[in-house]
């Protein structure tokens, strides 16, 4: 297929992008970063600077387009203005949107965010009502990043009520990759106590690529949402334990399919769109949380 990922130079488009071109996808990828013009090497995407808040640079890059995986936002709630960061992810989200469905795109792979629900960044803050957390959990945002990722799934769900367009809502972790691990993870590995608000969920961008690399290619009708999490959480303690010890009886302990299982489900994605994660911290920290040897 023809595809075009925004956000192409970003930790998770980098990634996405050569599982696309590894899966044989004809890839244009879009950024805000200025393009370069020199040869570029054998096997690379093609690529074309849009700023996508303005809707003519969007329908530009997206005209021709079998499927659209849109990663391009700011990623989180505190580096920007509150009206930035709302207004960027949603107008960009939107006009991307609104060019696939006016061209005909078949798909569209929408990079939501685990912070939906609205306990990750929140101003009154509050807990889970459950864990694992799942697609099921109710939904309460309130910062402008949570709130724009969640608005971005009600317009997927418009999208396939007004036209013929499949859509694939992703809401993955805490996304790592081999520069990171062991300064995101690395506290929580040697200590528990070292909370997160996603109950010590993280994902390798190498998997999460995977599950864009599926959905892109899905046949699924209407629109779903997936968590995509590894399903080992940080440290590899037992869950149920840990979620005692430091929650108390304040967020609901649900089924687990293992004793180190993560705080969010992503069996759903598992099920439906047969994503099998192959990596875990484990593969980049040893057990003290410091990164193992590249060689």
């Amino acid at each position: 297929m023809k595809v075009v990922i925004t956000g192409a130079h970003g930790k998770v488009g980098r990634a996405a992008t050569q599982a696309l071109l590894d899966a044989g996808h004809d890839v244009l990828a879009t950024d805000l970063t200025r393009p370069g013009f020199e040869r570029e090497p054998e096997g690379t995407a093609r690529y074309q600077m849009a700023d996508l808040t303005d809707s003519g640079e969007a329908f530009a890059v997206i005209r021709g387009a079998d499927a659209v995986v849109h990663a391009a936002a700011i990623p989180e709630p505190t580096g920007n203005p509150p009206q930035v960061v709302f207004r960027t992810n949603l107008m960009a989200t939107f006009n991307v949107l609104e060019a696939a469905v006016r061209f005909g795109a078949k798909r569209f792979v929408n990079i939501s965010s685990e912070t939906v629900p609205g306990f990750f960044f929140p101003e009154r803050e509050f807990l889970p009502d459950y864990a694992p957390v799942d697609e099921l959990h109710p939904v309460h945002p309130q910062d402008p990043y949570a709130l724009s990722k969640h608005f971005g799934e009600q317009l997927m769900n418009a999208a396939v009520e007004r036209s013929d367009i499949r859509c694939i809502s992703l809401r993955p972790s805490w996304v790592q990759n081999e520069d990171n691990y062991e300064q995101n993870l690395g506290p929580q590995v040697r200590d528990a106590a070292v909370l997160s608000p996603n109950l010590w969920s993280y994902i390798d961008v190498y998997d999460l690529a995977d599950a864009i690399v599926l959905a892109t290619e899905s046949e699924l009708p209407g629109h779903e949402v997936f968590y995509i999490a590894s399903p080992d959480n940080v440290g590899g303690r037992n869950f149920g334990e840990i979620l005692h010890q430091y929650y108390g009886d304040k967020i609901e302990l649900r089924p687990t399919s293992r004793p180190d299982a993560s705080g969010i489900s992503s069996e759903k994605a598992q099920r439906m769109l047969g994503w099998a994660p192959k990596r875990s911290w484990r593969d980049y920290l040893d057990a003290d949380g410091k990164a193992l040897s590249r060689d």
